[in-house]
């Protein structure tokens, strides 16, 4: 019998084992053992991928930052197989109320900017590091929501958006996506806020490996970029995992969240601890 190839994945919301279920059983219906294990928290799935114990990880973006510079410390290589089109060229915002007395992005200094969780790229980490170039350093704000999962709870993101609402904070940032999704849900009125900074375009996930990992990743990754959204039997488990078509990796959009990581010393301590 072949050796199943393992995949690790965080568990940040209840939808995650149906979503993994569902691709166990498309890769085994094509040939691929397969199997999953999740994790509680990145740092841990990461240290696991380093192990030996999971084949293919996947990963945030800082997760994969992490990734590559454990790996590199070790004198290995990480390669960032595959991603999601919706993974590609994102963009964070902050925002402020459309009636306050912000209106430019040099306004907000010294004043409570309120991001989300202290390990999120796209809430904490991008949006800060965009305001810190443009000369703008505040109170910062965190609203911690499940830490280690790096941001992939939008519950930190929609408490500095109540936050902003409520007047505790005088913006908020999150990422583009979750802008219209608040206002869709009835968070606040398409009119109540605005944008008075968007960041430059940055990735998020990837499936991510390590060297000397089975030769069966390249048949996982053949599979993945196969799929369909056309098929039938594949759209359900593309549309749980918010995606149309899977992209082959790529690494140049991770630039942003590494000058921030560097400028915050986001990581170092983790991976100072790295035997």
């Amino acid at each position: 019998m072949a050796k199943q190839l393992v995949l690790g994945a965080v568990a940040y919301d209840a939808k995650v084992v149906p979503i993994w279920e569902g691709f166990k059983a498309y890769f085994e219906a094509a040939g691929l053992p397969f199997d999953y294990i999740l994790f509680s928290n990145y740092e841990r799935q990461v240290e696991a991928h380093l192990r030996g114990e999971v084949d293919v990880a996947w990963n945030s973006p800082l997760a994969w930052l992490e990734a590559e510079r454990a790996a590199i410390k070790r004198g290995r290589t990480a390669e960032a197989i595959a991603m999601r089109d919706t993974d590609c060229d994102l963009t964070s915002v902050v925002l402020v109320k459309a009636d306050g007395q912000v209106r430019e992005t040099a306004d907000l200094r010294g004043k409570r900017i309120g991001v989300g969780a202290d390990d999120s790229p796209q809430a904490t980490l991008i949006p800060l590091l965009a305001l810190a170039e443009a000369g703008v350093e505040g109170a910062v704000v965190r609203h911690d929501v499940l830490p280690g999962k790096h941001g992939d709870h939008i519950g930190g993101e929609r408490d500095a958006v109540k936050a902003l609402l409520a007047g505790t904070v005088d913006a908020a940032c999150v990422i583009d996506g979750n802008r219209l999704a608040f206002t869709r849900e009835g968070l606040f009125g398409p009119s109540a806020l605005r944008v008075i900074l968007q960041t430059a375009p940055y990735d998020h996930c990837n499936f991510t490996v390590l060297d000397g990992g089975p030769s069966s990743i390249g048949r996982f990754r053949e599979l993945l970029l196969a799929m369909s959204y056309e098929d039938p039997r594949v759209r359900p488990l593309l549309d749980m995992e918010g995606l149309k078509v899977w992209k082959p990796g790529r690494t140049s959009g991770y630039a942003l969240l590494e000058r921030a990581i560097d400028r915050y010393k986001t990581i170092e301590p983790w991976l100072a601890q790295l035997s």
